[in-house]
């Protein structure tokens, strides 16, 4: 079968690799579609060099149908239509024991510490299977991982109905993390510096702001009769979203970092004392939110149409890959893993 291949040096090469037949609470799933995630290009270019083993299957944001099933596994079976939560947790260390596995100090995460999902046949645990409901297509179903990142950013950040969010940084997952607080019924400021970004966020019917045009604190103030944000998503990643997600949030609101930071930034400690702000890291998702993000997925109210840019073919991966690294105007490609 064919498999995408990251070699280092930013060479992606599609070659042929034998299927691995499922062991004892494994399934094998015929992958339909692979999302191309952050993490993916953060392989591509070279920085977690460290931590896979080349040559390594990339992948993780998938949905397919399972094509067989290994001994000592119940309840699931051949042609079964389903998505990978694919974190693979030890059980046994204080994290996992106190209930937290998908933060477990040991984690291996499918498709960066093991081979991914950009296989015709990828075999995983059968205990980070989630079953896809018949309506919703293999190419929404490939997103179900990134809206559950979403989910638990939001579940997390106690957005309730009637709330005012921030979110700074209109990327796939800040746009994720609007959309879902909407679909809870809070009102979404975006706050984003690239005008591509921008502008699919306008037309998805989000509120926008370029905070190199505009004063985000003066915006927030006036839409919120001077009270602030009662939740601030900081996704950016960026020193200068790390400077501003203390300045917007009302007293006892809440900051939810998302971002994955490269150096540490400098926050303005003050304001947590000043209005007793609570910080709230997240990381990842738990069953739940996938659960969620499979019902909000096939509700049909999230707007993903507009979210998938791309659906190319295997042997188109390279290319992609070089556009996303250019920044072309590209939010979430899918790959065609089976024919």
């Amino acid at each position: 079968m064919e498999a995408a291949f990251y070699k280092g040096d930013k060479t992606i090469a599609i070659g042929r690799c034998v299927s691995e037949s499922p062991g004892p609470g494994q399934v094998q799933i015929a992958v339909s579609h692979c999302g191309i995630c952050g993490t993916d290009l953060h392989i591509y270019l070279g920085h977690m060099d460290a931590r896979v083993r080349m040559p390594q299957i990339l992948g993780h944001e998938m949905a397919g149908t399972i094509a067989a099933v290994g001994p000592n596994v119940d309840g699931w079976h051949e042609g079964d239509r389903v998505t990978v939560r694919p974190l693979d947790a030890c059980g046994q260390c204080p994290a996992c024991k106190a209930g937290h596995d998908h933060i477990c100090m040991n984690l291996k995460f499918l498709g960066i510490d093991t081979p991914g999902a950009m296989q015709e046949f990828w075999t995983v645990p059968a205990s980070t299977l989630h079953r896809l409901p018949e309506q919703l297509s293999f190419e929404h179903g490939a997103l179900i991982e990134p809206i559950a990142v979403a989910a638990h950013d939001v579940r997390l950040g106690e957005v309730q109905s009637g709330e005012f969010v921030v979110v700074q940084g209109a990327g796939p997952i800040g746009l994720l993390i609007a959309l879902v607080a909407r679909l809870e019924g809070a009102r979404v400021l975006i706050s984003e510096v690239n005008p591509f970004r921008l502008k699919l966020a306008q037309e998805l019917g989000l509120e926008t702001i370029d905070p190199t045009k505009a004063d985000v604190v003066e915006r927030v103030e006036a839409l919120t009769d001077g009270a602030g944000a009662d939740v601030v998503f900081e996704v950016s990643g960026s020193a200068a979203g790390a400077e501003m997600m203390t300045k917007l949030p009302r007293t006892r609101g809440r900051i939810v970092v998302v971002a994955i930071f490269a150096k540490a930034p400098q926050i303005d400690l003050f304001r947590f004392f000043w209005r007793e702000l609570r910080l709230c890291g997240t990381r990842v998702y738990e069953p739940q939110d996938f659960d969620r993000a499979i019902e909000m997925t096939a509700s049909g109210q999230l707007p993903l149409e507009r979210v998938v840019s791309q659906v190319i073919d295997l042997h188109q991966l390279a290319d992609s890959f070089e556009q996303l690294e250019q920044g072309s105007d590209l939010v979430k490609v899918l790959v065609r893993c089976h024919s």
